[in-house]
């Protein structure tokens, strides 16, 4: 139980941000017990993969808060985020081993395809309202928002590490405003397709 919650609190914070869970549980796998880390990710705990981490961390930071670029870094991020869903999901299957369940263990490939798919619709959700917001703002939305998503990802990934039990709250939350934001979009879609229309008809 805990280990799915884990995993699944790790996998939808890298629909957030691919690299702010990597981060989370390498530097706890390095530095603490919380997160103990099968062999086979050992290499995720591995300084150097850190500091390439931080790097795109970094980059990440920069390029989803600058309007257009940010849609471009989306794109790009399609394929990344739902890998980190993946890896974060398989990578803490040793939190199994803390409640006692050695299912998640003995099906791997569960916790990537569970991880990966979490990872990719929060990815979809996040790339699909961000031109919106973009486009309603003038751009000044993008920052704020970013900057919301980047700490609710670490926040998440925390929360999904020390306490797995309050994912299913924080999931609830994002699914409600998750559905909010794509209701707006569409919204928004449909009075833009329809005042394009009215200008063709007035044409």
């Amino acid at each position: 139980m805990f280990a799915t919650l884990t995993g699944l609190g790790l996998s939808t914070a890298a629909g957030l941000n691919a690299y702010i869970p990597l981060m989370v549980v390498g530097v706890l796998a390095n530095v603490t017990d919380a997160v103990r880390l099968p062999s086979e990710y050992a290499w995720l705990s591995n300084g150097w993969v850190l500091g390439i981490i931080g790097v795109l961390l970094l980059a990440e930071f920069v390029l989803d808060k600058v309007p257009v670029v940010d849609h471009v870094n989306d794109m790009i991020q399609t394929a990344v985020r739902p890998a980190a869903g993946g890896v974060v999901f398989s990578a803490t299957s040793a939190a199994s081993q803390l409640d006692n369940s050695t299912w998640m263990a003995e099906h791997p490939a569960v916790g990537w395809i569970l991880g990966i798919v979490t990872a990719l619709i929060v990815h979809l959700v996040k790339s699909g309202t961000r031109p919106v917001v973009n486009a309603t703002t003038a751009g000044v939305g993008a920052p704020v928002v970013s900057t919301v998503e980047d700490a609710g990802s670490l926040s998440l990934s925390l929360v999904a590490v020390f306490l797995p039990v309050l994912v299913l709250v924080f999931l609830a939350a994002m699914i409600a405003i998750g559905w909010a934001a794509l209701r707006k979009a569409s919204r928004f879609r449909r009075n833009r397709a329809l005042a394009k229309a009215s200008r063709a008809a007035r044409e």
